[in-house]
């Protein structure tokens, strides 16, 4: 009898997207986890000696293909949310968490790093070896090895319920956001639309079966209406519905079954817990100890001292808009659901451009080859069209190679939105580079956007904020592809400290304000003309256009993330808005309406990993300006020796090192702010 083998167990080289199914899950990853239990017997054993190639090494390669199966599985059910493999995701989750804490908490494997680590060894290892071996004694001490036998069930318990917290808030963000849709049907209230949402309205509407035009809380149909849309009723609409999402409201986009505030309100209770079965105080000063950042004091203090700097610009940018809207536009209420619009028809009065003029010169092919050459004029490289199969027609594969031909990486690239894809803009790895044997494992990078698709058979075209959006995730895709790393632990994105692993990604970001750059990555959708340089001109002098109202409003979700993970009780009865109000209090300038619900679609820390690290952002903003600056002294974007010296000790080192350890090697002194405020004009350059 002859048996097919489960495609997810297939690691001879790139996923089989074109085979694997929902019903693989959970055979693939029962049998997974038994392989790495077994492993784990094995290497723990007495007879195992505390050595790099007969433990730590043997124990990450051997976990590896666990790693990577778990990594597709998590990858179509972000890029593929169907009931079937949110089904087959969810079954699996508990056990993924349990075996994830059972290895957090195995006390023999935290003996045998001890004792490698204690071994005369550990003074010949590799420094990527050495890294490893404290990284993971570190992580076992966060991760309860040290806790008496008897809280160990409790401690994972706790992990377990939160893995399936951050899933479940995920999906009822998602399914909420799917839930709505405005139909219009008198062409009349779509006055301000420009042609591109009109159409891709009218075609959702034809594929929904219903006449008029469709708009949902999806970004490329959300933002054209709040940006351009004249109709303020419909805006109101749609803001409502936004701003709802997952909340205890009954009308708009949610329903009761998926307000997110009880499980934001048990996730706070469970990280709490968590941080005292430690030893912490609060869950904040477990979330830092693997970050560049020391204290939650120190974290508060740097948003406060931006906010400082920020807060007179955002005044002064917040006065001229309600200004502007009550003279210009007969606003003299106005509303958060203003905003987007009013700064727009701000910009073009005061710049002569919108972005609306802006969007059709970035057309997708043009886009994506100027990022290319980018990479290629900065790096050494080659990028190439690959094949390999893929999880939607659409996607792209690509190769990275040396100028002589020699692989490097490969990445797949999604750029565009669907109902079944969570939102937003994410890189995650497909695998990662290692010495295998006598030759080297060769990393695998997914790019993944949410851009408007093509429509009309004409080729996409992106607003300057998501071609911005596309060199940053693309800059998360190069600290992964470009790595030297040869052990698992640090190489790429691996080991790197959250609060600098931004670096490379914002960093790339400056490219999208190039001339050089942007001339040769632009052609118009109807004529195929570049961007004139007088139109470029405008841009440049609109980059700051409320820059300060931008940075208060981040610095005021990394306040509130960091308040809410080192000072708010979940206990005492107090709910989150409240401290949201009381930050807004001391930050904000454009207060939104008292039943706006943000925290409730506030994925990064309720859904992702950005819990007491939303502040990452910032903090690694100003190691990247600062980075850019580099080359802003050397006279050129390109300059060789700089790009070189970046990619040596950025990009190539991963986490090797310590990222501030990588920094100064690469810099030649401490991180300065100067470069952030001069860019975002803030000080004179």
């Amino acid at each position: 009898m002859t048996t097919t083998k489960n495609p997810l167990l297939d690691f001879s080289d790139l996923p089989r997207f074109d085979l694997i199914q929902p019903e693989h899950v959970k055979p693939a990853i029962t049998t997974l986890l038994a392989d790495g239990r077994a492993l784990i017997e094995r290497l723990t054993a007495e007879s195992t000696p505390a050595t790099w190639a007969d433990f730590a090494g043997a124990l990450s390669v051997g976990l590896e293909p666990f790693g990577r199966a778990w990594g597709v599985v998590g990858h179509l059910h972000s890029v593929n949310d169907v009931p079937a493999w949110r089904e087959a995701y969810n079954e699996m989750l508990p056990e993924i968490s349990r075996f994830h804490s059972e290895l957090g908490q195995n006390l023999k494997l935290f003996d045998k790093y001890r004792a490698l680590k204690a071994n005369p060894e550990y003074a010949t290892l590799s420094r990527e070896q050495k890294k490893i071996v404290d990284n993971e004694i570190r992580d076992f001490r966060l991760s309860g090895a040290e806790l008496p036998e008897e809280q160990k069930p409790r401690y994972q318990a706790i992990m377990e319920e939160l893995s399936q917290l951050a899933a479940k808030f995920a999906e009822n963000l998602l399914d909420a956001t799917n839930a709505f849709a405005e139909i219009v049907t008198d062409e009349a209230q779509l006055a301000g639309l420009p042609d591109y949402a009109r159409d891709a309205a009218r075609e959702a509407a034809e594929k929904a079966g219903v006449a008029g035009w469709k708009f949902t809380l999806h970004a490329p149909s959300y933002g054209p209406v709040m940006q351009y849309a004249d109709n303020r009723e419909l805006r109101a609409r749609l803001y409502r519905a936004y701003a709802t999402r997952a909340a205890e409201f009954t009308d708009g986009s949610s329903r009761p079954e998926w307000d997110n505030t009880p499980i934001m309100n048990r996730i706070l209770e469970l990280r709490q817990e968590d941080a005292q079965m430690l030893g912490f105080a609060n869950f904040a000063e477990v979330s830092l100890q693997p970050k560049m950042a020391d204290t939650p004091e120190q974290v508060l203090a740097f948003l406060r001292d931006m906010a400082a700097k920020a807060k007179p610009y955002a005044a002064k940018d917040i006065a001229e808009l309600k200004a502007f809207a009550k003279d210009e536009l007969g606003l003299a209420d106005f509303q958060p659901w203003d905003a987007a619009y009013v700064s727009e028809k701000l910009l073009q009065a005061r710049y002569a451009f919108s972005e609306q003029e802006v969007k059709q010169y970035f057309t997708e092919p043009k886009v994506v080859g100027g990022l290319f050459q980018v990479i290629e004029s900065l790096f050494t490289v080659k990028v190439k069209p690959d094949t390999a199969p893929v999880w939607e027609p659409e996607v792209r594969f690509y190769r990275i190679e040396t100028p002589a031909g020699e692989l490097v990486g490969q990445f797949y690239m999604d750029l565009y939105a669907r109902e079944t894809k969570r939102g937003g803009a994410w890189m995650d790895e497909a695998r990662s580079r290692r010495r295998a044997g006598g030759g080297m494992q060769k990393p695998i990078a997914y790019l993944n956007c949410n851009f408007a698709p093509p429509v009309g058979g004409k080729p996409a075209t992106f607003t300057h904020d998501e071609v911005i959006t596309l060199f940053h995730e693309s800059g998360h895709g190069l600290h992964h592809l470009l790595t030297r790393g040869e052990e698992l632990g640090v190489s790429g994105i691996h080991g790197v400290e959250w609060d600098a692993v931004e670096l490379p990604s914002q960093f790339m970001e400056n490219y999208c304000w190039e001339w050089e750059v942007l001339q040769d990555m632009t052609a118009h959708v109807e004529t195929g003309e570049p961007l004139p340089r007088a139109l470029f001109d405008k841009m440049l002098a609109a980059k700051n256009f409320q820059s300060g109202m931008m940075t208060v409003r981040q610095i005021e979700f990394s306040i509130f993330d960091m308040r809410l993970h080192c000072e708010f009780d979940p206990k005492g009865g107090r709910p989150v808005m409240d401290l949201l109000r009381e930050v807004r209090d001391e930050v904000a300038v454009l207060v939104p309406p008292e039943w706006h619900r943000f925290p409730n679609s506030f994925s990064h820390i309720f859904g992702g990993g950005y819990a007491a690290g939303y502040y990452s952002y910032k903090w690694a903003e100003v190691l990247s300006a600062d980075a850019y600056a580099a080359f802003e002294e050397a006279g050129s974007p390109f300059d060789a020796t700089v790009g070189r010296r970046f990619l040596d000790e950025i990009l190539a080192m991963g986490g090797a090192r310590p990222a501030l350890e990588s920094f100064r090697a690469f810099r030649g002194r401490e991180p300065s702010v100067d470069a952030l405020l001069r860019h975002s004009g803030m000080i004179a350059g």
